[in-house]
């Protein structure tokens, strides 16, 4: 016998000025299940968790929990009724502390007063539960963004919660962390708790998932049990093509090294030697603190060089800083691209002429901007942003166009190296194909192409080398069929050598 329906959807429509964005979807959450809702950026995900958990009103349809319709008019109904919400955008207040934050709202007190001792160690207790470690007397402006999105977490779980939906929260999670809280779902699964859970990342399915719902334009595709679908054919569903169109063939023709790096050591780097050739995609893998991103930063000037040197078109460029590097004719696209990438308040034209500037001989003062608009223009239509998203703020875009813009800029003058850190984080099916097409046409076209990725399944299928890090060090470097999953995953885990140990001291 199937575990009981918790909530339930019938028809669920929403539409917005010019636009459907949720369109007849039924769905159903049981209880004790985790139920992955999948789709690219626009799919619907969002539009439906945000009726779900109250945060807008139906245009159609209905929502029914344990069988009986309701009627939300704002989170704080939904919350009455045991559903419970963390979005990707966080919901907290900076200037509070960790344990406010947690109780704003549901404040224990001791008569009229506010009962801080209470909220400290309820709040402490929920945090050794998680097994996240968050001190509850800081204060929210003062956590990283990891650090937030477990007080987000913690806050979520916090009360009788019969329902929790989770919007990317592994996003800003290490892998330990993740594994915390894969365990915490599985305990709530337990109690009969049910998740409603987005993710890009499909690695995570196989992991806790019961059954996923495919969305695409708004409308749902279907529902599937995890334990009976493939990877391959999820994204099929999604995406509405096969899996053969979303990675391209990537012709190989490699030249000399343009980039060489020997004995490299930073902070979390212990004498890395690598070479990075036009006409190839060199592949890079590893765990989170593997050293994989710092090795790359640190050759680019975001984090000093303590030994080592590191040669780019033959010239010594060891410890040069960002700048000299992008004029030398490295591009390094970062991770984050809110927080080191886009500027949010500009709009996307903007952005991408940040990009052209970058390139520009500026001696006599005066900037060619018809030529530079037409530039951003055909840049625009290289990365496949549409003409109607141009002229918006960064903020508004979609994460997918959001990272459509940051490769424009990099597009904005011609480098002969490109380093692509978690190039596609986020970021639907897609925007992905997009993305790795840019790749192809970089690579085809003679540069030199690196790919740091935590995505095994898009390092495998874009690298002609790859490189597996370990404790701060190149475990392996594979190349053609030994580019396998199995190989890979065994490198991860090199055991760390006493070299490693004395030069992180």
């Amino acid at each position: 016998m199937s575990n009981p329906v918790l909530i339930r959807t019938v028809g669920l429509t929403k539409r917005y000025p010019g636009v459907t964005a949720l369109n007849g979807v039924d769905f159903d959450l049981r209880a004790g299940e985790v139920h992955v809702l999948f789709g690219e950026n626009g799919a619907g995900k969002s539009t439906l968790i945000s009726l779900l958990a109250g945060a807008a009103t139906p245009s159609d349809g209905e929502i029914l929990v344990r069988d009986h319709p309701v009627h939300f008019g704002n989170v704080a109904d939904a919350r009455a009724a045991g559903i419970s919400a963390v979005f990707q955008e966080f919901s907290l207040v900076p200037t509070l502390t960790v344990a406010e934050n947690i109780f704003l709202g549901d404040e224990p007190r001791v008569g009229p007063f506010l009962d801080r001792a209470a909220m400290v160690r309820r709040a402490t207790e929920l945090f050794a539960e998680l097994d996240f470690h968050v001190d509850p007397h800081r204060r929210v402006s003062q956590l990283s963004r990891a650090e937030q999105q477990m007080v987000e977490i913690a806050k979520a779980l916090h009360g009788d919660v019969g329902i929790l939906i989770l919007d990317e929260p592994t996003a800003s999670l290490t892998d330990r962390e993740v594994d915390h809280l894969f365990e915490v779902i599985a305990r709530m699964k337990a109690r009969g708790v049910g998740i409603i859970h987005i993710s890009h990342r499909m690695q995570e399915f196989a992991r806790i998932a019961d059954r996923v719902t495919v969305l695409r334009d708004g409308a749902k595709i279907g529902t599937v049990a995890m334990a009976d679908t493939s990877e391959r054919e999820l994204i099929e569903m999604m995406a509405g093509r096969a899996i053969e169109e979303i990675y391209p063939a990537i012709a190989r023709n490699p030249g000399a090294p343009l980039l060489r790096v020997e004995g490299l050591h930073a902070r979390g780097v212990h004498g890395v030697d690598l070479e990075v050739r036009p006409g190839e995609v060199l592949g890079v893998a590893g765990l989170v603190g593997s050293g994989k991103s710092r090795t790359f930063r640190a050759l680019m000037g975001l984090q000093p060089v303590k030994a080592g040197r590191v040669w780019l078109n033959g010239a010594d460029v060891t410890g040069r800083g960002t700048g000299a590097m992008m004029q030398a004719g490295a591009y390094y696209l970062p991770p984050d691209r809110k927080s080191e990438g886009l500027q949010l308040a500009f709009t996307v034209r903007d952005n991408l002429a940040q990009g052209v500037l970058a390139g520009l001989d500026r001696r006599f003062g005066l900037l060619p901007w018809r030529r530079i608009r037409a530039r951003c223009e055909a840049t625009a239509e290289r990365v496949d942003l549409p003409a109607a998203y141009r002229g918006r703020l960064a903020a508004q875009l979609s994460g997918g166009n959001q990272q459509k813009t940051l490769f424009g800029r990099g597009l904005g003058r011609d480098y002969g190296l490109y380093i692509f850190d978690e190039p596609t984080v986020g970021v639907d099916m897609g925007a992905r194909a997009a993305i790795y097409r840019l790749i192809r046409d970089l690579t085809e076209a003679g540069k030199a192409v690196v790919v740091i990725s935590s995505d095994l399944p898009e390092v495998m299928n874009l690298a002609h080398r790859l490189l597996v890090f370990s404790h701060g060090r190149i475990a392996a470097e594979l190349t053609g069929d030994a580019i396998d999953e199995s190989a890979i995953l065994a490198h991860f885990f090199d055991p760390i050598s006493p070299d490693d140990v004395r030069l992180s001291a």
